[in-house]
């Protein structure tokens, strides 16, 4: 198993044509399985007349272990959903699904022809799209005074972490999400300050 994972920060999409079939091919970032599937289902929204949607993922759960899971969407077994997982894997991506659309020409491509296609396809989203190195995040919830507030949004900001919570009485309490390795620092610092 990879010592590093990789993940991609944007949506990309990639588009070619083998013998009158077009190829879609778009590579997400996703955080869960059901994250995955509400993006797969806005792709088959936006392509209501497609033939097929095959598709593959990858996703850390939060217990540490990796869920793969593909759907060759009615093409022959083993056809689609396998060629597109194959990428994935070959280069250590995982919390991405890549989904494949394809609109059917008219010419049959055969199992060697649809494999390579819709492998084509997944390469190709991945080659486009902006890869970068996965850093496992963490949520925590701090009570800070208000003057601490300022610096905790400089030292997050750092980090690459952010509040996505905050509520005000005598103290201020944030939920933060920050890369799990800065998560007992950030804690040192703040709760030891009062």
């Amino acid at each position: 198993m990879a010592t590093e994972f990789y993940t991609v920060e944007t949506t990309t999409e990639v588009e070619y044509e083998i013998k009158k079939s077009r190829f879609i091919g778009v590579i997400m970032p996703c955080q869960s399985e059901d994250d995955a599937l509400r993006k797969l289902g806005q792709l088959a929204r936006q392509h209501p007349q497609a033939n097929h949607l095959a598709f593959a993922w990858r996703i850390r759960q939060p217990e540490g272990f990796l869920t793969e899971r593909f759907h060759d969407a009615g093409e022959p077994s083993g056809t689609a959903g396998r060629p597109i997982l194959a990428p994935l894997e070959g280069q250590d991506l995982i919390n991405t699904v890549i989904g494949v659309i394809r609109y059917f020409g008219g010419i049959k491509l055969g199992t060697g022809g649809l494999t390579r296609a819709y492998g084509a396809a997944a390469k190709q989203a991945i080659a486009e799209a902006n890869i970068v190195k996965w850093v496992e995040m963490a949520q925590m919830t701090l009570e800070i005074d208000y003057s601490q507030l300022q610096l905790l949004e400089y030292q997050l900001k750092q980090l690459r972490g952010e509040i996505i919570e905050q509520n005000f009485t005598d103290k201020v309490v944030v939920t933060l999400v920050l890369p799990a390795q800065h998560q007992q620092a950030i804690r040192q610092q703040f709760i030891a300050s009062y």
